[in-house]
């Protein structure tokens, strides 16, 4: 069972893994990244080299020694210049990222003489030594060879004329003769008889600047910078050097490979000055490789604002970036992902000139629409209600400051290129296949390109007047943006929220959140559809730099039949009624309602194979960035169950019961009687073997049990049969989902784990909650899965690394739970720890790690605020019941 401490150190050895690669000092970045000594800058298309190496998975960077990292290549006391072996060892910190420098010295020599650290892998000798053991394994026979080499050489060098030898240094398997500042005609005679000798002794012989090697070994750095290839598992290379030798590596590169050549020579962008300039290339090279692994400087999640306005949604940071939003579907390709992958993935950011801190940001009463005020400037922003196909960000800016405006699209996760030009008030994106197109009267942009894709930017002052800014997706249609018809639009999408606000019975405990999250939950249900978003993000990490990140941009059946049931419970039922045509639809086109799939497109369509983007860092570094859901191909048996319960919930509250619903409800019971008594993946999808899951089975009781009340209540003649098999089911549950080591339910039948999602047997009505094997269950639950202000819910081993978080909505079936079994106090202070939680708008994602404090998952989460609707109307009953 993970311990809060072991979940601890987990996520301290990631965090000291950050640190480790925070060894570049900031100010010697800064002054690299903006010249060197002689004003020198990195070409455009080295900076766009770097950037794409940076984001591959596996990255080693290996380089020459003399010459390449110091200035002197052949002096036998040479440092790496300035900060190389600082940035060296930064990068080599960093995860999945290694650095090497494979020298022509014998590896003694350059550890002596590199004083590089452990994490730095030292390969001398052209490639021949990879450990000290190589010097010494060497048979005498070597030896032997060797010394008449050295001794031929002394001999033939010494009869030059006025000619002092520098050094002549023996390595495991060769030697050298170093030729510094020798007159030409001196060094070509000393050459000749150089190699003369190597032939006579059957060696490989080179020249290499001023040294010349003989050596009985092939030189090959290539071999070399292969073999750390292969055994680092490495994905792309860079390699640096500044002689002969590294041409060998440098021929190895391919694919993604960047290699460089430093000292003087053709000039082809690849080319550095001196070691200086590539010391520059490795402080930049760390720093976007850090922030790819990292993320760059990432927004909490829960003090993110959602969009909305029933059929698109963007994400707003605190300081009124869109750092998230999709067109033409839910599902589509990002235009902006920043949140995924930093400024470069896209944005559209509007801030003041004059650089102060943002005073505030709120939901304007009742509305989607968002207000960020700083002291001169305020921008609102809102989705505007529009024709199907079309997504339309309005977003205003007010105030007596400046404000930059910077309008950044990055269509398809930044994948695709694209132009941009203006034409009148009018920003066009080219080369994308929707319409999209900046309506922006009185703003006059400056456009630039990075031979890929085209940012536009722009100052305004708001002393002359207010600026409208629309982005329009999908217009096809002429429009002309009126500015001073912007109050009225606005006016009429506020009008139209606080109507339907209007309409819901709130409860008195906690209204104003309670609005607002059905505010969030009514902008996750796809009005043209009907389908309903579990979130309408993806990849959001479950854990800090894990892999657990999951697109849930889709229609879970369990999922939307809860929130549209939320909504009803509060007193809106077009979402259930539009929910519920949409299951019909799918269900037309099904070959059996036990076929059914747990999720599917808003749309209806079955689901695209999961995939990941490989170029996008993700949030905080975390990885893969994934679209698409595996789960599609999983069972599970569950989903019948919510179903029913939103049927029956609906047709109460209304008092009638439709034919078309009541044919739905058959549908469901007939699947439960065709395939409750198989094992299936579970609420959760599990990537493991199927299993006989407890909750599975409770909620095909419920799918039978709220069908046979459903029936009674509205005089409908249910299947005979029902009954039989919701008791069945019942019995088998009662009976074999016990387990007397834990004296609790568990997560399947034969299995000591727990599982939060067993807290239903009571809650729905399975089991009494005044029987002792329910108390027995919850106290199990708060003793295991509890942790502080969340619940998490299971601690079992699912077969997938990493760790996560405790779930908002495990958390408010155990305040439900609470309730239930007569601990109202436990209840209303979790519950009180629950809207602590809350972002500063009132949005909650998924999940949140009671160790780190940290929020994560999916933002925002439709079941997170479900749960509190459900748990604030629960509070509400106690407390005018006991009134």
């Amino acid at each position: 069972m993970t311990t809060p401490d072991s979940r601890w150190s987990a996520r301290r050895s990631v965090a000291n893994s950050a640190q480790l690669s925070d060894s570049l000092p900031q100010d010697l970045l800064r002054s690299l990244l903006q010249s060197d000594a002689t004003g020198e800058t990195l070409s455009p298309q080295l900076l766009s080299d770097l950037k794409i190496l940076a984001r591959t998975p596996n990255l080693l960077v290996a380089c020459n020694y003399g010459g390449t990292l110091t200035t002197e290549g052949t002096s036998v006391a040479a440092l790496p210049v300035g900060s190389a072996s600082i940035a060296l060892r930064a990068i080599a910190a960093l995860p999945n990222t290694h650095a090497a420098v494979i020298s022509g010295r014998s590896l003694r020599d350059l550890a002596s003489a590199s004083r590089l650290p452990a994490e730095v892998h030292l390969v001398g000798s052209h490639g021949a030594e990879f450990d000290m053991g190589f010097l010494y394994s060497q048979p005498p026979s070597t030896i032997s060879v060797l010394q008449e080499v050295r001794a031929a050489l002394v001999e033939a060098v010494g009869l030059e004329k006025d000619f002092r030898i520098e050094r002549i240094s023996s390595k495991a398997v060769g030697v050298s003769v170093h030729l510094i500042g020798k007159p030409p005609d001196v060094a070509a005679r000393v050459t000749a008889k150089a190699e003369q000798i190597a032939r006579d002794h059957g060696m490989f012989f080179m020249v290499d600047g001023s040294v010349l090697e003989l050596s009985l070994a092939e030189p090959s750095k290539g071999h070399a910078l292969e073999r750390l290839r292969s055994e680092l598992r490495i994905t792309a290379a860079l390699y640096a050097g500044d002689g002969p030798s590294d041409e060998y590596a440098l021929a190895t590169l391919r694919g993604p490979d960047l290699g460089l050549r430093v000292g003087e020579g053709p000039q082809d962008g690849r080319r550095l000055r001196d070691p200086d300039a590539f010391v520059m290339v490795l402080a930049v090279l760390f720093e976007l490789r850090r922030a790819w692994l990292f993320g760059a400087d990432a927004v909490s999640l829960e003090r993110h604002t959602l969009l909305g306005n029933g059929s698109s949604t963007a994400l707003v940071t605190p300081a009124a970036k869109i750092c998230w939003m999709t067109h033409p579907m839910p599902e589509s390709g990002s235009l902006f992902a920043q949140i995924l992958g930093g400024d470069a993935a896209g944005h559209f950011s509007v801030e003041p000139v004059k650089p102060s801190r943002v005073l505030g940001q709120r939901y304007v009463d009742n509305t989607m629409i968002v207000e960020t005020r700083w002291a001169d400037v305020t921008v609102t922003d809102y989705l505007e209600q529009s024709a199907d196909g079309l997504t339309s960000l309005v977003r205003v800016l007010s105030g007596t400051g400046t404000a930059r405006i910077i309008f950044a699209p990055r269509p398809d996760y930044a994948s695709a290129p694209f132009s941009m030009e203006v034409r009148g008030h009018e920003l066009h994106v080219l080369g994308v296949s929707d319409p999209i197109v900046l309506h922006s009267p009185g703003v006059g942009f400056m456009v630039s390109t990075d031979g890929r894709h085209a940012t536009a930017t722009a100052d305004v002052d708001l002393g002359n007047g207010t600026v409208v800014l629309n982005l329009r997706c999908g217009d096809t249609e002429s429009f002309v943006l009126d500015p001073d018809g912007e109050p009225a639009r606005r006016a009429d999408v506020a009008a139209g929220s606080r109507a339907w606000v209007r309409k819901l019975k709130l409860p008195a405990v906690s209204p104003a959140l309670v609005k607002r999250s059905a505010l969030i939950l009514r902008a996750m249900v796809h009005e043209p559809t009907g389908g309903v978003l579990a979130a309408p993000t993806t990849s959001l990490p479950e854990g800090i730099g894990g892999i657990r990140n999951w697109d849930y941009r889709y229609c879970w059946l369990r999922d939307g039949s809860m929130t549209v049931k939320a909504l009803v419970d509060l007193g809106s039922t077009e979402e259930a009624e539009g929910f519920l045509r949409w299951l019909g639809r799918i269900l037309d086109e099904a070959p059996g309602p036990e076929w059914l799939h747990p999720l599917y497109s808003v749309s209806g369509k079955a689901m695209v194979t999961e995939a990941t983007i490989e170029s996008l860092p993700g949030y905080a570094g975390s990885r893969p960035v994934r679209i698409g859901n595996a789960a599609d191909h999983q069972v599970q048996l569950d989903v019948f169950g919510p179903i029913a319960e939103l049927i029956h919930g609906l047709s109460e509250y209304r008092d009638l019961l439709t034919d078309f619903q009541w044919e739905l409800l058959e549908q469901m019971a007939a699947a439960v009687m065709a395939r409750w008594h198989e094992p299936d993946h579970g609420i959760w999808e599990v990537r493991r073997p199927q299993r006989h899951h407890v909750y599975t089975k409770v909620m095909c009781w419920v799918t039978l049990d709220r069908a046979l009340r459903t029936a009674a209540r509205h005089g409908r003649v249910p299947d005979p049969l029902w009954r039989i098999t919701a008791d069945t089911i019942r019995d088998e549950v009662l009976r074999q989902g016990w387990n007397e080591d834990s004296a609790s339910y568990t997560v399947a039948y034969g299995s000591p784990d727990l599982d939060a999602a067993v807290l239903h047997i009571g809650l729905s009505g399975l089991l009494d909650v005044d029987d002792p094997r329910f108390l027995g269950t919850v106290n199990a639950v708060e003793r295991v899965l509890r942790v502080g202000p969340t619940v998490f819910r299971y601690r079992y081993d699912d077969g997938l690394p990493g760790l996560e978080g405790g779930f908002h909505i495990c958390t408010t079936w155990l305040i439900e739970a609470y309730l239930a079994v007569g601990r109202a106090d436990d209840a209303q202070v979790l519950f009180g720890q629950l809207v602590n939680l809350i972002g500063p708008t009132g949005l909650l994602p998924e999940e949140y790690d009671p160790v780190t404090e940290t929020h994560l998952g999916n933002h925002p989460q439709a079941y997170s605020h479900l749960g509190l609707i459900r748990c604030a109307q629960l509070l509400d009953r106690y407390q005018v019941q006991e009134g």
